[in-house]
């Protein structure tokens, strides 16, 4: 199989469990000026690409193909395309959605949908339910080493207008091929990201939240900033992150990592982890694409 030559400069893969929200983050590729293509099987991807390169009435398009396990069988073959693909000199950003196996089986129930892999259950309502957790379990099997891949976004707490801003958020981003550096500040209350590659608890600093005149705002507000600059355990514990992770980066970086998620939790997901997540984002901007993402502050 030839890979396509390169005039094709970038190609966006989205795929993930089902009902992890890939139709969203479609459809605001979509929005962004992708031309978006689903279910597109694996194999047929290469020859999809000659015809779009083939195309003299308009411009290069941006392409955004969405792979899930409706395409069981041409999964295997998938990774080894992508390398041809980045090997042709095509830019490849392969974003994975997640989402707990709770929130997954809450959405299914809700919407009725059948799950693509599972099977006929008797009507009882706890076989039922059984089925779709062993379908859901069976599929991330399927799709681990994609996942490996790609760049995770955890959809379990975020609403559909979060993750189309995040989604318009990565494909933003550089693509100077280095590592893209994610800070992303959440609450311990609502669970921890599944997309964490690093996770820091941030709650034993003092807490804005106790401070009546803070309480309402957040750690991207000066008061707040002013407030937790004042306390010495919170400048210690921010240059001990930052020395870890500028000790490790280069090793991720040698691992050929195309992203690395740094998740800091606080109790409210308001405050310190706010703070954290926008000071290493500061701090790190010389290396590279750096993102930051508030996910109980986005979700107001």
């Amino acid at each position: 199989m030839n890979a396509p030559a390169a005039t094709t400069r970038e190609v966006v893969l989205v795929t993930g469990i089902s009902g992890s929200g890939k139709s969203v983050a479609l459809h605001a590729l979509e929005d962004a000026g992708f031309y978006c293509v689903d279910n597109l099987p694996p194999e047929l991807l290469p020859e999809f690409l000659r015809l779009e390169n083939a195309r003299t009435d308009r411009a290069v398009r941006r392409i955004a193909v969405a792979v899930d396990v409706r395409s069981a069988g041409s999964l295997p073959n998938l990774l080894p395309l992508l390398s041809q693909l980045v090997g042709a000199g095509v830019v490849v950003r392969a974003i994975f959605l997640d989402a707990s196996t709770g929130e997954l089986v809450r959405r299914f129930s809700e919407t009725r949908r059948r799950h693509p892999l599972s099977k006929d259950a008797p009507g009882d309502e706890v076989d039922q339910h059984r089925a779709l957790t062993e379908a859901i379990e069976l599929e991330r099997e399927l799709l681990a080493e994609l996942r490996q891949a790609a760049t995770v976004i955890d959809t379990s707490e975020l609403r559909p207008t979060q993750l189309r801003a995040w989604v318009r958020q990565l494909v933003q981003a550089p693509t100077g091929g280095g590592l893209t550096l994610v800070f992303e500040s959440f609450a311990f209350k609502h669970g921890v990201p599944l997309d964490a590659d690093f996770v820091f608890d941030v709650r034993v600093l003092p807490n804005p939240h106790y401070v009546p005149e803070l309480r309402p705002f957040s750690g991207r507000d000066l008061v707040v900033i002013e407030y937790l600059m004042q306390q010495p355990e919170v400048g210690e514990m921010l240059g001990q992150i930052e020395t870890f992770l500028a000790r490790w980066l280069p090793a991720f970086e040698q691992d050929q990592r195309a992203y690395l998620t740094v998740a800091i939790g606080c109790t409210g997901g308001q405050h310190r982890s706010v703070y954290f997540a926008e000071q290493l984002a500061q701090r790190f901007q010389g290396r590279g694409a750096v993102l930051v993402r508030h996910r109980e502050l986005d979700a107001r």
